[in-house]
């Protein structure tokens, strides 16, 4: 039943922008402050009070315009946006309107199958509201240190056509916006919110299904899970000879489930106008240029860059590329190394994925602030491609070379920890090892085959594990044979 349909998703992404203050006024953005602490007449909304824009919340959307391969309006104009909730002091929002800053953009995402264009159809700026708080016994509080808080928003082409791609999608936005310097990127916090617009149609329909609005998508998974369950919901209805009302749903995340929360509002029900009170926006092709030599490598480029110029494999570049102090961290091991092979490249990958972020994510703790340099690893990778040391002992090093923060080289060559990697020592144990095991050699050849690594580990028990494992099992392999 589900594959006769087609999945139609829009996604409209709130980010809060890192300014030091509020979009229309001086008041600090600090996080955890007492309630209603960082406000003043103009965030309140007192009569009287005129909003001045803060400079940054149109350096940060070029910045983001930019990014997402949008056009950048050379004058755009603020609006009222008209509504009345307890958490909106002044009874409207500044937003944007009929003529956003940034539109006709896209971005890249990548699936199973291959890459997919998402198209974005404006980025705007706004101001965020305040936040009521219900889960207290005395009644319903409100907090207005968010109040007048910068936000762009971005509002994605309906083009977007699995729970999977939403997904996606939304983790290209959070990368961007984190390497542009202009968000933390955290759902969780609510720094980043997604609220998704869902319809269904049949497959080969031109026309759009009836949609619906999924608010309360606090997790990038809750963002998934909340549009599969829509969208098999909107099917069964429809299968079931219902029809689709065009609600705003709230998704409950204990039950799993979206909820009807209010009838969707239109654009005319927030009778928007422009705002009197603030001058239009131009933007300069020399202001424009200026952003644009600040642009970092962005995350799906600098991907596809780490898979050509060091043939990592897609996934290891994902991980790495995800956090951009990682990426940073990566460049700056390869840039130490002695041996510039692929095969170093792939260690290095290795190491970072398995022992530096298992500290970080330990401590809880960005690659920023990992105080191991980054040449530390880069000794770590070329003592094993060189084979001065085993994989077994840059492990048992790796613990004293954080604590201690001495070079890995001093370390191996004060404890006496360089591989043997002498063929002709290591034949001569082997020969004593086979002949001092007869019993064991005679079932090996009868069929024993597990025996071998009771072999390797006896030698590697008389050289107290520095006996080269490849030379080793060479060795072994070939006087075995010649038994």
């Amino acid at each position: 039943m589900k594959n006769d349909y087609e999945p139609v998703v829009g996604l409209e992404v709130h980010i809060q922008l890192l300014t030091n203050t509020k979009a229309f006024c001086s008041c600090t953005t600090k996080f955890g402050t007492s309630p209603n602490m960082n406000t003043c007449p103009i965030c309140l909304g007192h009569p009287g009070a005129l909003p001045t824009l803060n400079k940054n919340v149109v350096d940060y959307a070029i910045k983001l315009g930019l990014a997402t391969n949008c056009e950048i309006r050379p004058y755009s104009i603020f609006s009222r946006k008209n509504y009345f909730y307890p958490d909106l002091p002044k009874g409207y929002q500044i937003s944007q309107y009929e003529d956003p800053i940034c539109y006709n953009g896209a971005i890249e995402i990548e699936l199973a199958e291959g890459r997919k264009k998402i198209g974005i159809t404006r980025i705007h700026m706004e101001e965020d509201a305040g936040k009521s708080i219900h889960d207290v016994d005395i009644d319903t509080l409100v907090d207005l240190n968010r109040s007048g808080v910068a936000l762009l928003e971005i509002v994605s082409e309906p083009d977007i056509r699995s729970a999977q791609e939403a997904y996606q999608y939304l983790m290209q936005i959070r990368q961007i916006v984190m390497y542009l310097g202009i968000c933390d990127g955290n759902l969780e916090e609510g720094s980043l919110r997604c609220d998704a617009n869902i319809s269904v149609r049949k497959r080969g329909a031109e026309k759009f299904g009836t949609r619906t609005e999924v608010k309360n998508l606090n997790s990038f998974r809750n963002v998934e899970r909340a549009i599969e369950y829509e969208i098999n919901r909107q099917i069964e209805l429809i299968e079931n000879g219902g029809n689709v009302i065009q609600h705003t749903m709230l998704w409950d995340a204990t039950v799993h489930e979206t909820k009807p929360m209010r009838t969707k509002e239109k654009a005319h029900d927030y009778r928007y106008f422009p705002e009197p009170d603030l001058v239009g926006v131009s933007v300069s092709g020399e202001w424009i240029n200026t952003i644009k030599k600040q642009l970092p490598e962005l995350p799906f480029a600098r991907k596809q860059r780490f898979i050509e110029q060091f043939g990592l494999p897609k996934y290891d570049a994902g991980i790495l590329v995800d956090e951009q102090s990682l990426g940073d961290y990566f460049e700056s091991v390869i840039s130490n190394l002695s041996s510039k092979t692929e095969e170093s490249y792939k260690l290095v990958s290795n190491w970072i994925m398995r022992e530096v972020m298992r500290i970080l994510s330990e401590r809880k703790i960005t690659a920023t602030e990992f105080e191991l340099p980054a040449e530390f690893i880069a000794e770590i990778v070329d003592l094993l491609t060189s084979n001065t040391i085993s994989s077994k002992i840059a492990k048992e090093i790796f613990p004293q070379v954080l604590e201690s923060k001495v070079s890995p080289n001093k370390i191996v060559k004060e404890q006496g920890l360089a591989q043997i990697s002498d063929e002709q020592l290591i034949e001569t144990l082997v020969k004593d090892t086979l002949l001092q095991n007869r019993e064991n050699v005679e079932k090996y050849k009868s069929g024993k085959s597990n025996l071998f690594g009771f072999f390797v580990s006896q030698i590697l028990k008389q050289t107290e594990g520095k006996a080269n494992p490849k030379i080793i099992t060479e060795v072994l392999k070939r006087e075995l044979d010649n038994q």
